[in-house]
């Protein structure tokens, strides 16, 4: 069977499997998404003899009746469930190994995950410097948005209209006469 640094590699990435994507995870115990997860990414899943309903039959099979989660000896456990089906001609130790190296040292990977879109029609709709009219007043030279001071139309009680820029000029104009 597999050595303890082996067993090492693997529990580290149970450990990093487990939290992925969950801020309140502590790594003890993996969901059910998450071991999915494992599976396609460590490529556990080949499509052909282990499948994505095989992974959650396992799953369903190892976990206890009315928990949600696997801890790490139950993890252990579904990968000696999935490892003949994944290896079908290797014996049940060798196909146990195999799969533990399939594992070792992998990360959840984020392929897959959308991207911002670096395209100059993006960017022209995007340039802050750009905008016109009242667009123009959401927003500070900077680009970064004015929150509800640039939303609503905020009163002023000075006897200007609301978009005159020269407020409190003229005082200094019949001063200049």
């Amino acid at each position: 069977m597999a050595d303890s640094t082996d067993l090492e590699h693997l529990m580290n990435s149970f450990k990093k499997f487990a939290i992925h994507g969950d801020t309140k995870a502590t790594g003890k115990e993996m969901n059910g998404k998450n071991w999915a997860k494992l599976c396609k990414d460590c490529k556990i899943i080949d499509g052909k003899n282990v499948t994505g309903t095989d992974v959650d039959i396992v799953f369903t099979k190892v976990k206890a009746k009315t928990s949600r989660v696997i801890t790490y000896e139950e993890f252990q456990r579904a990968l000696e469930e999935l490892a003949p089906k994944r290896f079908k001609g290797q014996s049940k130790e060798e196909a146990l190994t195999s799969v533990y190296k399939l594992i070792e040292g992998k990360e959840p990977t984020n392929v897959g995950v959308t991207k911002v879109a670096k395209t100059a029609a993006v960017d022209r709709l995007t340039d802050t410097s750009k905008y016109t009219g009242s667009h123009k007043e959401r927003f500070d030279e900077s680009g970064k948005g004015r929150g509800k001071g640039g939303r609503e139309e905020l009163v002023e009680n000075t006897g200007y209209v609301g978009s005159y820029k020269n407020a409190g000029t003229y005082e200094e104009k019949t001063k200049a006469k």
